[in-house]
């Protein structure tokens, strides 16, 4: 079993200043994790962190301060200077054909991209999205991906305002929501906790991968379960995974790296709550069966991290810090703590 490296993210509780933000790793073999400090704000919030898939020594972290590199996995860390006034960082993309192309999601909605692994940046056109949910946070861009076939064509889920796309680099975006709101016509997918617009969970994206093995297939998480689209975003059908499984609030969806017939989705029954699972499909999300098992989350799961070279280990976090792991396909699992204080965690990524 190759040796892994394994780093979360998190942020504070607003009002509860004993709780903890900031990114941790675990060193392979060690017990614990560590707060990672050395050039990174002890007080920062981490919301997403993406590990080079050429160079595992380079890490990057998006976070609450701006965007974060470090060239040593997590011994040092440096700011990277963005355009413009001050943003927080809630996704990054590395271009699949690429590798030293990176694209960077903020908060205020922008995408920023890089030629040169980081080191200098510049922003994208305004994708010019109308703001249709009045959320009290201003609007996040959670997740980037590409199309592996056609890698300048890129997909971004917004939290809270549906998806958007670009075929041409970032250089230009379409909105991809208009069929996501008609879902809300129907009375089972109308759901407005904090608004009063009606499709607010449709909208309330998190987590979206593409898969291209025959046809280009983009798959989505949002609140109101899993969807996905094989027009390239013009139109989406739902997974119905409430056939599969009774927690349905979907926060993350990934697809093996070694399989693209094999995913895996974290369902929880709501943003805050107490409990969650881990689901995997092994035929492109026509069927789901539960895979953590043996282990109890005691808060929503935020985030999966699958191996980019082994499949035998799969990771996932609770919101409250709990790290599960499986180094045997899921056999077996294994449960571990981050520190006393993270109350919040977002993010996990391992190679």
């Amino acid at each position: 079993m190759e040796e892994t490296f394994i780093y979360a993210g998190g942020a504070r509780l607003a009002g509860k200043p004993q709780t903890r933000g900031g990114i941790f790793r675990l060193r392979p073999g060690d017990d614990h994790f560590e707060k990672l400090t050395n050039g990174m704000p002890d007080d920062n919030d981490v919301y997403t962190i993406t590990i080079h898939p050429q160079n595992p020594e380079v890490v990057f972290a998006g976070t609450r301060l701006g965007l974060y590199r470090s060239l040593d996995r997590g011994d040092h860390w440096q700011a990277l200077a963005l355009p413009g006034p001050s943003v927080e960082i809630w996704s990054l993309l590395v271009h699949p054909d690429n590798p030293r192309r990176l694209y960077a999601g903020a908060s205020p909605v922008a995408v920023f991209g890089s030629d040169d692994n980081g080191d200098h940046w510049r922003r994208l056109p305004d994708p010019m999205i109308p703001n249709r949910v009045p959320m009290p946070f201003a609007c996040r861009v959670m997740r980037l991906a590409a199309d592996p076939q056609h890698a300048d064509e890129l997909y971004a889920v917004l939290e809270v305002n549906g998806v958007m796309r670009s075929r041409d680099g970032g250089e230009s975006w379409e909105d991809c929501s208009a069929e996501l709101i008609r879902f809300a016509d129907q009375p089972r997918y109308k759901n407005h906790l904090v608004t009063t617009v009606e499709a607010e969970g449709m909208l309330d994206g998190h987590a979206l991968c593409v898969n291209a093995t025959e046809r280009v297939t983009v798959y989505l998480a949002v609140r109101m379960g899993l969807f996905r689209s094989t027009d390239r975003g013009q139109t989406w059908r739902d997974m119905e995974i409430g056939r599969f499984s009774p927690l349905t609030y979907g926060r993350d969806i990934r697809i093996a790296p070694q399989d693209p017939q094999v995913m895996y989705a974290c369902l929880s029954p709501a943003a805050r709550s107490e409990t969650g699972a881990i689901y995997r499909s092994q035929d492109q999300g026509v069927n789901w069966r539960p895979f953590l098992h043996s282990v109890t989350p005691r808060a929503t799961m935020m985030s999966v991290a699958l191996h980019p070279r082994d499949p035998s280990q799969v990771y996932g976090v609770s919101r409250c810090g709990q790290v599960f792991g499986t180094q045997d396909g899921g056999a077996t699992w294994h449960e571990l703590l981050m520190p006393e204080g993270c109350r919040d965690v977002y993010t996990l990524a391992c190679a």
